[in-house]
Formats: structure tokens, sequence, C-alpha cells
């Protein structure tokens, strides 16, 4: 038997989220002259390309993108490579959807291995089921679901067009 789509964000909600997420971003980094955006690929790296897009209409931080690209099933079978260097520097980890926080705490591991400033993360969806200690700072939107629930966010290029629970 097939899942049902449900639509839980559409385009329009995720354009106001995303503003109001680069909004808490600039809030809380307001004393800084730049951050560094590290998306997860593939939807990580979309949403921080969109939050970057809006934070520099909004403010006149410096924005760096960054990407990695995590085995979300085996996070241990590739490394993950930052070709920047992030001493002394703010960080904020950016993820479409978290679950258990397995792909941010992996994710997490490679950037530690640096001296940040601030760290912060930042997802679209909160799914509230975490197996590993994550603290999301900046949610788009929360939603409580069942273990066998699933969220995929659409996207189409650059663009985030829909969230759905499947």
């Amino acid at each position: 038997m097939k899942k049902k789509r449900v639509l839980i964000l559409d385009k329009e909600q995720i354009s106001y989220k995303l503003r109001r997420m680069a909004y808490e971003i600039w809030e809380h980094n307001s004393s800084e002259q730049e951050i560094i955006l590290i998306g997860i690929e593939d939807g990580g790296k979309i949403l921080a390309d969109n939050l970057a897009a809006i934070l520099k209409e909004i403010s006149p931080l410096k924005i760096i993108i960054l990407s990695v690209n995590i085995n979300k099933k085996k996070p241990l079978n590739n490394v993950i490579d930052i070709h920047e260097n992030l001493n002394g520097r703010t960080v904020i980890l950016v993820d479409d959807v978290v679950n258990s926080g397995k792909t941010i705490i992996y994710s997490l591991h490679a950037i530690l291995s640096y001296d940040l400033k601030k760290l912060m993360v930042a997802v679209l969806v909160d799914r509230k089921h975490k197996s590993f200690p994550i603290a999301c700072d900046i949610i788009g939107h929360s939603i409580a679901t069942t273990l066998q629930d699933h969220i995929e966010v659409e996207t189409e290029g650059n663009e985030i067009l829909a969230a759905y629970l499947e």
C-alpha cells in the first residue's frame, strides 16, 4: 500500500519560514562581520543558499557558503572534507530535515576539529525524534510525527517547493 502524501508546507509558507529563519540568524549574529553557512547535501545546501540570499538582502553580513556530503545511512563510510579554515569563525550548519540527529552529529564531527568562535544549527523541519544530543538553534517548522513517517522536502534546482509528510 502506497503511503499518502500530506502537504505540511507549501512554497509560500516555506518562503515565510526562510525569511524568519534568516532574521533569527541575523539577530543572533548581528555583531559578526561574516558567517559561514555549511549546508548538508542536498537539501541542506539548497536551504543554505536560500538563507544566504535573504541574509544578503537584510544584513551587511558577509556570507560564505560551504557544503558537506555525508552518507546519511552509513556516515562513517566517507570522510567529510571542509576546504576552508574555520578557526575563530562563526558557523551555522544547515539541513532541510532533522529526525534522529545522526546526520547533524556526524557532520559536526568534522566541523568541531576547528576552534570555532560560534556554532549554530538551522533546519527547515524538526521532527523531534532525537536519538543523538542535538538541539537546533533555528527551526523553520516543528512537527510531531511517528517513527514510521517520512518528511520529504521537494526542490527544483535551488528552489524549495514544498514539504510533505509521507
